[in-house]
């Protein structure tokens, strides 16, 4: 991460020229509950990215929700997409909404991989509300030198 404050206080994240996000000025601020636009909510997943010698491992914090409403797909061959919905609570006649602060609505990210990512060996998997994906790298192949004999 990057140690420059941003303008709200909160550190800007690293430029990263492999991701597909688009930079939103709007991401922290607060969603108005009356709002009956969920597309707001579009992007709001968070999600890690790391890259360790073996794989690249991508973990997003779903809470409430189950893997059946959850996609992760591979598209144009090397961009990630995750994507899904949490629906809203149904409202009872006889229901008080004294707050409402849980997200509601699609979420829809992607992210293109490097040439390294093997993409037929990509797993992911649930638990406890986050979603890992694990994308397998290729083994990095040395230069094989050969010596040349000089001849003459």
């Amino acid at each position: 991460m990057s140690l420059i404050p941003s303008v709200f206080g909160r550190r800007s994240s690293v430029f990263d020229p492999l991701s597909m996000d688009l930079w939103d000025p709007f991401r922290d601020w607060p969603v108005s509950v009356s709002s009956s636009d969920e597309t707001s909510q579009l992007a709001a997943t968070r999600i890690d990215w790391k890259e360790t010698p073996e794989a690249h491992v991508f973990k997003a914090d779903v809470p409430g929700l189950k893997k059946e409403e959850v996609k992760v797909e591979v598209e144009e061959g090397n961009v990630l997409q995750i994507s899904g919905e949490r629906t809203r609570e149904k409202e009872e006649k006889n229901d008080t909404w004294h707050r409402v602060e849980r997200s509601s609505g699609k979420f829809f990210r992607r992210f293109r991989l490097p040439e390294n990512a093997k993409m037929d060996q990509i797993k992911a998997s649930m638990e406890n509300g986050v979603l890992t994906v694990t994308v397998p790298k290729e083994e990095v192949k040395k230069a094989e030198v050969k010596a040349i004999e000089i001849s003459g």
